[in-house]
């Protein structure tokens, strides 16, 4: 294992912090895996995942068992992870600007805007030329501020790589997945193996998100660029919500390490027979069949279904209580699907989230992510 250290630029005067990547197995096998954990800080249950992972990949690397090279980032927040505001662990959001985290990355296609001249006939070698201009534009980019220092270092780590994995957390949630329809074939069996409870595909979710930034370079290449310059999918990336932030445990993190992995195995990664794949629980949906529900009063929220439950239309999911009226306002699932997500507080103003349930037909458009 070697551990490399990105000092990240300072916001002020006495102030310093970096970025930790631990890197494992050989990088000369032509395959290189990236897992991150907690770009929004405050989503612990990813963090404890990579702890333990990244004890299995160093004794997987002392038994010579490690196919390629595995870049493993527990900590890709450590600006998140200061900040505390009287007791209270804001790691969604920067506080000096307000932006998230995890929205609005450098957009690689922008950067190799003129790859076409530098294209030929050799997919494998277009490949190699996009991630080598890729790699050079990274380095000239210059960052004003810790924030944007933070999100180029990660791409900085990322972008050569074959496969992107994510790790996240939801506010309360079942074990579910993003990730782009072109993806989905090589992801479907990580869902198998995390035992997903939703797979939610989007090609582009509008946001600007880590996951997409690298998805989308490949795709809008092979959009772009004639037959006779072949542009194969350079990097498949996906988001792993582990359920939701209060799922902290050693059982439960030991579980979906062991589930990366094997699908590490499966991808030939890490020497040895795959496990066999588990059923999958249920079928991918697009992000855009989502239904989003929101408060349209404010008040106690009483929640009328569990995560994780088959929800029917017409099912009554949520209460929302006046305690001066007694009124009570209660929200339908208009949708046949999943519940996969939810707010974790119990009391909502008028146009908060409440959560959302899987759909098979698009119903949304624009931005598809949440704040």
């Amino acid at each position: 294992m070697n551990t490399q250290s990105i000092p990240l630029l300072s916001p002020a005067i006495g102030t310093h912090r970096e970025l930790v990547s631990f890197h494992f197995g050989p990088a000369d096998r032509g395959q290189k895996i990236y897992i991150q954990a907690s770009l929004h800080a405050d989503e612990t249950p990813a963090m404890l995942t990579t702890v333990l992972l990244k004890r299995r990949l160093r004794e997987l690397e002392q038994a010579g068992a490690l196919n390629a090279e595995i870049v493993l980032v527990p900590v890709s927040n450590p600006v998140g992870l200061a900040q505390n505001v009287l007791g209270q662990f804001i790691g969604r959001f920067e506080l000096g600007s307000g932006k998230n985290f995890n929205r609005h990355f450098v957009q690689l296609t922008k950067l190799v805007a003129n790859a076409k001249d530098a294209l030929g006939a050799d997919a494998n070698e277009n490949c190699r030329i996009v991630r080598e201009l890729v790699a050079a534009e990274l380095a000239q980019q210059q960052p004003l501020t810790e924030f944007e220092s933070l999100q180029l270092a990660l791409l900085k780590l990322s972008c050569d790589a074959d496969v992107v994995i994510d790790l996240h957390c939801s506010l309360e949630a079942a074990m579910h997945v993003y990730t782009s329809e072109a993806a989905w074939a090589e992801v479907e069996p990580l869902s198998r193996y995390l035992g997903a409870e939703a797979s939610l595909l989007a090609t582009d979710s509008g946001g600007g998100a880590f996951d997409e930034t690298h998805s989308l370079l490949w795709w809008t290449l092979q959009q772009q660029m004639p037959a006779s310059k072949p542009v194969p999918t350079g990097s498949i990336a996906v988001t792993v919500e582990c359920r939701g932030q209060r799922d902290v445990s050693y059982e439960v993190a030991q579980q979906d390490a062991d589930a990366l992995v094997d699908y590490l195995r499966w991808r030939g990664a890490i020497r040895g027979e795959a496990r066999p794949l588990p059923p999958l629980l249920a079928p991918a949906t697009p992000l855009a069949g989502s239904e989003q529900f929101y408060a349209p009063v404010s008040g106690i929220l009483v929640h009328r279904a569990k995560i994780g439950d088959a929800i029917r239309v017409g099912q009554p999911l949520f209460d929302i209580v006046d305690p001066l009226t007694d009124a009570t306002t209660t929200i339908a699932s208009q949708t046949e699907g999943v519940l996969y997500m939810r707010r974790a507080i119990r009391f909502v103003t008028t146009g908060a989230p409440l959560g959302r349930v899987t759909g098979t037909r698009p119903i949304r458009t624009g931005v598809l992510l949440g704040a």
